[in-house]
């Protein structure tokens, strides 16, 4: 046995009691601390609704990090599409809405015909560009542009291409009709918004482009 054990041994008493103590309080808060790490937050998902992009579940679900953190956590690439039943996970910290978003949700513009209420999502962005562009004399259908979207940003409105040469030139494709900045702006439509983003500013920006160029949108079945 050493010799300091020998010669105070009510004082090593003490401190084994007092260890034993002092153990089992860290004990208790590791214990506590471990279950707290280990507590994982429930898994949420979200059903896809008709009308739904990336951006309107990240908005509608408060989704942290936005369209693109439910991209990862689904690995769902380029252009970001989803499908109407699609169950996906959303990443933790979301805090869904008391019920899905659904296609049912308005925005309301002024025309020259009086108020008019559209849908927030593709349907109620085409019927409203559509309006404007005649308004201002600008051709093409219904069909036309959605075709179009559809193979564009399959109705993404932050679908960007990251990849082709405009992209390596530092101006990628952007919004639902992937169009590049300077054609945005060129053809940006008075009384619409000024984000390429926006989309029915993109919409009717991008029909405006291809009735100057090709004579609407209608004719346009491929890159442009």
């Amino acid at each position: 046995m050493p010799r300091h054990a020998r010669k105070h041994p009510s004082r090593t008493r003490r401190l084994i009691v007092g260890g034993t103590v002092t153990v089992g309080a860290l004990a208790l808060v590791s214990t506590a601390a471990l279950g707290t790490a280990q507590a994982a937050p429930a898994e949420t998902t979200y059903t896809v609704q008709p009308g739904d992009h990336l951006a309107s579940i990240a908005r509608s679900q408060h989704v942290p990090g936005g369209w693109s953190a439910i991209a990862t956590a689904n690995h769902i690439a380029s252009p970001y599409a989803v499908q109407p039943g699609e169950v996906l996970t959303l990443p933790a910290g979301s805090t869904p809405a008391t019920k899905p978003a659904t296609a049912t949700k308005a925005t309301s513009t002024t025309t020259a015909t009086g108020s008019q209420t559209y849908t927030n999502d593709l349907d109620g962005w085409i019927k409203h560009s559509l309006a404007i562009m005649a308004q201002n004399g600008i051709p093409g259908s219904y069909n036309g542009i959605y075709r179009n979207v559809m193979r564009e940003s399959s109705g993404n409105p932050n679908a960007i291409n990251l990849w082709d040469s405009n992209a390596a030139a530092g101006h990628p494709s952007i919004g639902l009709l992937q169009v590049i900045q300077s054609t945005f702006t060129a053809y940006h439509v008075p009384g619409t918004s000024s984000s390429i983003y926006d989309p029915v500013s993109n919409i009717t920006a991008a029909c405006n482009y291809a009735y100057h160029r090709y004579g609407s949108i209608d004719n346009v079945n491929g890159a442009y």
